[in-house]
């Protein structure tokens, strides 16, 4: 049975929601000012909040603060009069599940009501499921509880048992090693090796010898044999990350590895059978790839077994909450502090912001955050980030080509700031980015951003 709150300051508004809530089902309790229902809400476990807007005591939005502080999984329903509409809305940006005007049927809400305890009922239901997962499954830092995470982590225990070939999409900063590394740790070879190798930071003449190993006097350089990376990852997993940067000549060789289980170093013509599983990620379109002649056909339909596609998190924004929540605590713990609470505009900010450096963005973000922080809250102030969807900002983007011509021009705003901030510096830039210094040479490229060694906003 679900528990509802009714906090109004006008005591014929409480009692008929009480009535109408109670014939219908539900515990409720109710108060008349937003003190007594924080204090509620403290000392109780509330599914469903109503929420008058205009108390003397203690504004509505303060009182939604509070709810969602002590309890984000609090669902929250606005009641205000017509001429506070702007206020509601402001509401629902904090968190907020609805608003009803007054004055509404008994009808009405009560199918609002409904509507707003299904969505409690499911995400009650996710989160279950998501801790019955933790506790079969070795997911670490694989969070989310969108759909489409939750479609992942069922993948992720359908090839618990697999030996699959596994091809992991998605931009930078999605988490596709995360994922790597959850499908190896809960596979048979969980006791072996997991080697990790970004495919996109092995110069092209080195990426035979580096991934399949050498023979001494097989080249100049060779004054040695070198055992290469493939032999590395004997009997456990090697991830290749950016495997849309491999050379053609690579390619025939892993294709060749895929088919039989055999390599052969370079300038040596004895194969050498492995037993190693493969999975392979991109931020490329490896379809687009072969059409243009520089991914190889048969090798992409070798590693196109199983794919897992891994959205960008600006469309997935409803993972934001649990990923700051996940990093607040890592953070928090791993530098022995105390656990700092986000404040409700912090957390409206990191949901409004697009993130084009995704998930590893957000981590440096709430890193940092929780790093310098000095007291016992994390303000907006503290995010070192620019609102990315101010409203003035973006109906002037949308006027110029529509949203993602608004996401382009921010992400190349956010690309100069860092290299400002870094005096040209790629490698700290890229880092402060969360994403890799290949892909942030690709996209000063692509925004014609010129690499300097300081920057002005009017020079590039």
């Amino acid at each position: 049975m679900f528990n509802i709150l009714i906090v109004d300051d006008q005591k014929n508004m409480r009692e008929s929601l009480a009535i109408a809530f109670k014939r219908a089902g539900y515990n409720v309790d109710s108060v008349e000012n937003g003190e007594n229902a924080v204090k509620l809400q403290g000392d109780n476990f509330y599914d469903l909040v109503m929420l008058d807007l205009k108390m003397e005591d203690m504004d509505g939005l303060e009182v939604l603060s509070h709810i969602k502080q002590i309890n984000l999984a609090t669902e929250v329903i606005v009641m205000t009069a017509f001429g506070t509409i702007d206020s509601a809305i402001e509401a629902m940006r904090k968190g907020a599940y609805d608003y009803a005007t007054k004055p509404f049927q008994l009808t009405d809400i009560l199918s609002v009501v409904e509507r707003a305890l299904e969505k409690k009922r499911l995400t009650d239901k996710v989160a279950n499921l998501q801790r019955e997962i933790k506790d079969k499954y070795k997911f670490d830092g694989v969070v989310g509880n969108s759909p489409v995470m939750m479609r992942v982590l069922n993948i992720l225990m359908e090839l618990a048992n697999s030996e699959s070939t596994v091809l992991i999409t998605g931009e930078s900063g999605t988490g596709k090693e995360l994922i790597a590394r959850a499908i190896h740790n809960n596979s048979r070879r969980s006791n072996k090796p997991f080697v990790v190798v970004n495919c996109g930071a092995l110069p092209e003449s080195l990426q035979e010898s580096e991934l399949f190993g050498h023979v001494i006097g097989s080249f100049t350089d060779a004054v040695k044999d070198k055992k290469g990376i493939f032999l590395e990852a004997q009997g456990g997993t090697l991830f290749l990350d950016e495997i849309g940067e491999t050379s053609l000549s690579s390619q025939v060789k892993l294709l060749r590895f895929l088919q039989n289980g055999e390599i052969r170093r370079v300038g040596d013509n004895k194969p050498i059978f492995l037993d190693v599983r493969i999975i392979v990620a991109t931020n490329k379109d490896l379809d687009e790839a072969t059409k243009g002649g520089t991914f190889r056909k048969d090798l992409f339909y070798r590693l196109n077994v199983i794919r897992i596609h891994l959205p960008p998190l600006r469309e997935r924004k409803e993972d934001i909450h649990v990923l700051v929540n996940y990093f607040v605590n890592k953070y928090s713990n791993k530098l022995e502090k105390k656990l700092p609470e986000i404040t409700a505009d912090a957390m409206l900010l990191l949901m409004n912001y697009s993130w084009p450096g995704n998930v590893r963005e957000l981590e440096n973000v709430i890193e940092r955050a929780v790093t310098l922080v000095m007291g016992d809250k994390i303000e907006s102030s503290d995010l070192a980030l620019h609102d990315s969807l101010e409203t003035d900002n973006i109906d002037v983007m949308m006027e110029n080509g529509g949203i993602r011509a608004a996401l382009a021009q921010q992400e190349r705003k956010t690309i100069i700031e860092s290299l400002r901030r870094y005096a040209g510096n790629r490698k700290l830039a890229a880092s402060n980015l969360g994403i890799s210094t290949t892909t942030l040479w690709r996209k000063m490229k692509e925004y014609h951003i010129i690499p300097k060694t300081s920057y002005n906003t009017e020079n590039t």
